[in-house]
């Protein structure tokens, strides 16, 4: 019989590094790192954009971090977005702006605002969005925060403007989790939804794979090999505080959370395969939901919580299948293509994000639900661990692109793509952070 990790070590013998040995010795605290920061590279064209003019904020040449053209990026990202030429202009949330103007410039849209600093040494962070079009003010947001906060402003006007604009949530202010792999050290990090501003969770020469952010988005599940087999352990974010959540005999691996963080499933080997077990989040006896002879592995909760999809060998070759909640009613689900894994459902139910062996390559497909329709959504060959933002407009996904290790996110239709581009090292498993709670 083939050991535990034989599907994910095949998805991951296409890097140059081979499989991932990702392993960490919990600190207390998050440290900052520069070595894990990412460059922004926007490229593509959407079908439809919104034409949006983001002014440089008044008193932005003096701060830190320059909101203006984190909004611009950030917005650019989601493909929803068109940047309107601002060269030179300088306006606060107070200024009323010449719509006459801004019209003449293609722009429906416009973002003012400034950042003051305060006695105290934290920054006043003001803005205000502009229908230029009705010639409406849509209103404003202000944040009073310390200089290592003003990134997450800067989010979080670009969450603002977002919903105001679309109708939907924005996602810029949740966070990546990833693994990177440098010499004989491995990294779990946390970051910015753009890639910035990573944080260390974890760091030791030992192995920790499968990183997997709870419903609530407080909690890192993650597969460590520090005791030198497979071992899940559940790790809070903000105190860096752990537990252990499944150290049973042979491997533990792959844990998925429930919908409602109460369960989680992942692959064991303790009766001998490996096999997809339940069990209760704060620990306890898990309960087998699969009874075969094959590799049952990747489980991934549908939105629902009703149903898990899973990867498994045994119609010969790794194919994507679903079956309920409580284990039965067992039905494949992808059929292009002999070589398919990697399940991540879309937060609204409507997508399936996997990967597939093409000719050799690795790539990134995105199935519809109601039409079952398939298509192809990257030029690249080494994709791998795709995951939904939490609107389930965009996907992250590791890669690699012109000889380099990256990060990409990309929307649905694979027309606008952002690499996230990594200083140094072995760059692979995000996962998507949920929205906060």
């Amino acid at each position: 019989m083939r050991s535990l990790d034989s599907l994910k070590q095949l998805s991951h013998s296409r890097r140059k590094l081979g499989k991932v040995a990702i392993a960490a010795a919990l600190g207390s605290t998050l440290a900052l790192s520069a070595v894990a920061q990412f460059r922004v590279e926007v490229s593509g064209v959407g079908l439809t954009q919104m034409p949006i003019a983001i002014a440089t904020f008044r008193g932005e040449a003096q701060a830190p971090q320059k909101i203006g053209a984190i909004v611009k990026t950030d917005l650019e990202r989601s493909g929803i977005f068109r940047s309107v030429d601002t060269t030179g202009v300088v306006l606060d949330e107070g200024s009323r702006p010449d719509m006459a103007l801004w019209k003449q410039k293609g722009a429906d849209s416009l973002v003012t605002g400034s950042i003051t600093p305060l006695a105290d040494g934290r920054f006043d962070v003001r803005m205000r969005l502009w229908d230029v079009v009705r010639g409406q003010d849509l209103g404003g947001q202000s944040y009073a925060v310390t200089a290592a906060d003003l990134r997450l402003s800067a989010h979080r006007v670009a969450d603002f403007v977002y919903e105001k604009l679309t109708g939907e949530k924005g996602i810029f202010s949740t966070r990546i989790a990833y693994v990177t792999k440098t010499t004989q050290r491995f990294t779990l990090w946390v970051a910015d939804a753009d890639g910035e501003n990573a944080q260390s969770a974890l760091a030791s020469p030992e192995p920790i794979i499968s990183p997997a952010w709870s419903p609530n988005g407080s909690q890192l599940a993650y597969v460590s090999f520090e005791s030198r087999k497979p071992v899940i352990y559940a790790h809070e974010v903000a105190s860096g505080k752990r537990r252990l959540l499944a150290n049973f005999r042979g491997s533990n691996s792959a844990p998925a959370w429930s919908p409602d963080g109460k369960q989680i499933v992942a692959t064991l080997s303790r009766d001998g395969g490996s096999q997809l077990y339940a069990m209760d989040a704060n620990g306890g006896e898990p309960r087998r939901l699969t009874q075969s002879s094959s590799i049952d592995t990747e489980p991934a909760f549908a939105p629902d919580g009703k149903s898990i999809y899973f990867v498994s060998d045994r119609g010969g070759a790794p194919q994507i299948y679903r079956m309920s909640a409580s284990g039965g009613n067992i039905e494949r689900v992808t059929f292009n293509g002999n070589y398919n894994i990697s399940p991540s459902l879309s937060p609204d139910g409507k997508y399936l994000a996997y990967v597939s062996r093409v000719g050799g390559a690795f790539k990134l497909q995105l199935m519809e639900f109601s039409s079952k329709t398939v298509t192809q959504i990257t030029d690249t060959t080494a994709d791998e661990s795709p995951s939904f933002a939490p609107n389930s407009r965009l996907i992250v996904y590791a890669t690699q692109q012109q000889g380099r290790e990256a990060l990409m996110t990309t929307t649905l239709d694979g027309k606008i793509k952002a690499r996230l581009a990594g200083a140094s090292g072995d760059i692979r498993e995000p996962d998507w952070s949920p929205f906060s709670r």
